[in-house]
This record gives structure tokens, C-alpha cells and sequence, in this order.
């Protein structure tokens, strides 16, 4: 095209006659030559990008596909580990699909287990002396109870699910062991310290071990959790737990100190009479069938907390999570101080209720005068109706309550 309206600008130039003859034969013959060749270079052109796009319509095909059995292997693989249940994941994290709860739903004698279970020890055990705290971790697996009469298979540290509670002093050494008896990789990830992750968090194979330690710098309730991925469904499967560590400066004394861990429980099934495992679909949405202070619904409610009238309680509330905050609150009373998300440097005063993340931890002073049954909970009142409630009998008073 280009060459005939060049031709054309020099036949307009020659000025010869104001209209052009007709071209000889061979000269049309030439035109129409030229014209063939542009339309076989243009068709050319243009079936060279049809291949190209085919080529690239078929990539995009393939590496569809690809992250599609890539998504499907991982799910797989997550859902081959012992305690996991991935039968849900079609409904997907946001999906459409509906998830059977199983709240609230516990065996026809369950307010005779409520009585027969030996609740979790919340009062915090003393710190080690010396400059080093010695602490061994055992990974296991095993069937624990949640709730009354319902087994639930979990991944745990030694004791349970939270793992025993670890008390230690500013500035002290935390000298750490932690073994591996399960059947899977497991890790240790202290919220505590400040230490390189890549080197200390390291997965554990079943039946290795590994050792560091770091310096309890930073005073406050800390979370430590198993850190392997995926990490939702390892801490949703029990492998939490809470050190404590006490500031160098004596805060105001305490009559009374009491870890509480939350914590939420995600059911492939009810638990009884056969244990559940995890349901990852209902972890992804955050629809737990039971939460929990320290590991077990409901427990301080049968087998309530106590003080005396006008004793200090201290609590130290750690969220294990994996997902929700915590709203802390005591039902009929203010918290006198409120140092939050374990910020020891200074705290607040007469706070209704103090808010502690996932992930997170507060250190809460209550003085109750009055005798009486106190609720404590989480005034996310979801949480309260699938078990995270507990009481604090103040006086010994007799009687019972829920709320």
C-alpha cells in the first residue's frame, strides 16, 4: 500500500495530464502482483499471531490447570496427616458450601462428666530459680477432652492442649529442648523471643529434637505455638500454649494468679462416642463448635476459679486463636488495672474491658469486695454461647451460674 500511494504522489507530480491513463497490461499486471504480495505478507503476519496466541492461550490453559492440581495436591497432602479432615474444602474459605456445627452438642450425661473432669490448674506456677530456666517441650500425639464427653484427636505439647504453663523472670535464660514424638514435622515459634526464626523455629522431624535458647528480655503474657506450616491447622489441633514472664519491677501485689488461654475447636465430627479431628474448611471460615479457656469449655464454670473478698486477682490471659480476639471482661465488676497486649511498662486503670488479640496477651488486676459468683469471658458473646465462660467464686459462696 505503501509503495502505491507513493507511486501515486509521483504520477500527481509529473503535472502531464489531469488525469491518469489507464495503465498497459504488464503494468497492471504489476499492480496486481504487488497487491498479492501485500495480502500474502498480511495473511502471513497474521497466522504468525494467530500461532502465538494459541501458544499463549494454551500456556495459560496449562498453568491454570498446574496451580489448580498444585491447590489440589496441597489440600491433599494437608488432608493425608492424622487428625485432619479436609472432606469440607470444596465449600472453600469464603465459599458457598454449608458446614455442619456440632456446638453445643455433647452426650445425654454431660452435666455428670462436667463434674467428673479435673479442670486444667489455672493458678501460675512459680518461676525457676537460677540465671537459666530449663524447659523441656515433648510433642505427642493424643485424644484429649474439649468439652464434656467429647474426644477430640489432637496434636499436642506434653500435658495437653494448652501445654503447661511456663513462668520465668526477666532477663532470665530460657534454656529450650524440644522433641519431636509425633508423626509429623513439628517446630516451636516463642512469641517471647527475640531470636531468628529461620534458625531456632526449624520443623522437627518425628523423632528428632532440637535445642536453643534465648533471653527473656521483654516482660508480659506471650504465646508460643508449634510454627509449621500450615500454621492454622497446627495450632487449631492444640499446639499452643503461655509463658509468663515477670517484670524485674515488682508490679503491685497479687493474692491470686491465673493463666487463661483461649483457644477455638474446629470438629469433623461431634466427638462422641468416637473422637473428632479437624474440620480445616471450618478453621478457614472461623466457624468453631467450641472456645475454650485453657483447652476446655465450660470447665471453670463447674469448677469455678475462687478468692477471697478483697483479695487482688492477677489475670494473665493469653489468645492462642488461631483466629479470634479476646474481649476480656468479668461480669459485675471493673478491672482495676489493665496492662494491654502485655504491655508491662504501664497499665491502664477502671477499664470495662480490655481487648487481647490473637496472638496476644494482658495482664488484668481485679479487687472484689462482694461475695459472689463473677462470670469471666469474652464479651464476644458468640464465643460465651460455645463455651468460653468461666466464674470466679469470691466468699466460697454456694450455687452455680452460666451466662
Amino acid at each position: 500500500m505503501s509503495t502505491t500511494l507513493e507511486r501515486a504522489k509521483t504520477d500527481g507530480a509529473n503535472g502531464t495530464t489531469p488525469y491518469s491513463p489507464p495503465p498497459p497490461p504488464p503494468r497492471r499486471r504489476r499492480r496486481a502482483s504487488d497487491n498479492s504480495g501485500y495480502w500474502a505478507a498480511f495473511s502471513l503476519l497474521l497466522g504468525m499471531l494467530v500461532v502465538v496466541l494459541g501458544f499463549v492461550a494454551v500456556w495459560m490453559g496449562f498453568s491454570a490447570h498446574d496451580a489448580r492440581n498444585d491447590a489440589e495436591k496441597a489440600a491433599t497432602s494437608a488432608g493425608s496427616m492424622p487428625g485432619m479432615d479436609m472432606s469440607n474444602m470444596s465449600a472453600g474459605p469464603t465459599g458457598g458450601g454449608e458446614l455442619v456445627s456440632y456446638a453445643g452438642q455433647a452426650p445425654a450425661n454431660a452435666d455428670v462428666l462436667a463434674k467428673k473432669h479435673v479442670a486444667m490448674n489455672a493458678a501460675l506456677p512459680p518461676a525457676p530459680a537460677g540465671a537459666v530456666a530449663k524447659v523441656h517441650l515433648v510433642l505427642v500425639d493424643k485424644t484429649i477432652e474439649i468439652a464434656p464427653g467429647v474426644k477430640y484427636r489432637a496434636w499436642a505439647f506434653s500435658g495437653g492442649a494448652p501445654a503447661p504453663f511456663i513462668h520465668v523472670r526477666q532477663g532470665q535464660r530460657v534454656d529450650l529442648t524440644l522433641t519431636n514424638k509425633g508423626v509429623i514435622p513439628h517446630s516451636v515459634d516463642f512469641h517471647a523471643a527475640r531470636i531468628a526464626p529461620n534458625v531456632a523455629f526449624k520443623d522437627v522431624p518425628p523423632g528428632g529434637s532440637i535445642h536453643y535458647s534465648f533471653v527473656a528480655s521483654d516482660p508480659g503474657a506471650f504465646m508460643f505455638h508449634c510454627g509449621t506450616k500450615p500454621v492454622l491447622a497446627h495450632i487449631a489441633n492444640g499446639m499452643y500454649g503461655a509463658i509468663i514472664v515477670e517484670p524485674r519491677t515488682a508490679l503491685p501485689r497479687a493474692d491470686k494468679n491465673y493463666v487463661l488461654v483461649a483457644s477455638e475447636w474446629y470438629l469433623s465430627s461431634p466427638g462422641f462416642p468416637q473422637p473428632a479431628s479437624l474440620d480445616m474448611a471450618k478453621a478457614q471460615r472461623q466457624e468453631p463448635d467450641w472456645v475454650a479457656w485453657n483447652g476446655y469449655a465450660g470447665q471453670y464454670v463447674t469448677h469455678p476459679l475462687t478468692a477471697q473478698p478483697g483479695q487482688t486477682v492477677r489475670f494473665w490471659v493469653v489468645d492462642a486463636g488461631p483466629s479470634f480476639d479476646v474481649d476480656f471482661h468479668i461480669v459485675g465488676t471493673i478491672l482495676d488495672r489493665a496492662w494491654i497486649n502485655a504491655d508491662m511498662t504501664r497499665f491502664q486503670r477502671n477499664i470495662q474491658t480490655a481487648p487481647v488479640p490473637a496472638g496476644g496477651g494482658g495482664v488484668f488486676d481485679v479487687k472484689i469486695d462482694k461475695p459472689g459468683l463473677y462470670p469471666f469471658v469474652s464479651h464476644s458473646f458468640a464465643a460465651v454461647d460455645l463455651g468460653q465462660v468461666g466464674l470466679l467464686n469470691v466468699g466460697n459462696v454456694k450455687g452455680t451460674m452460666s451466662h
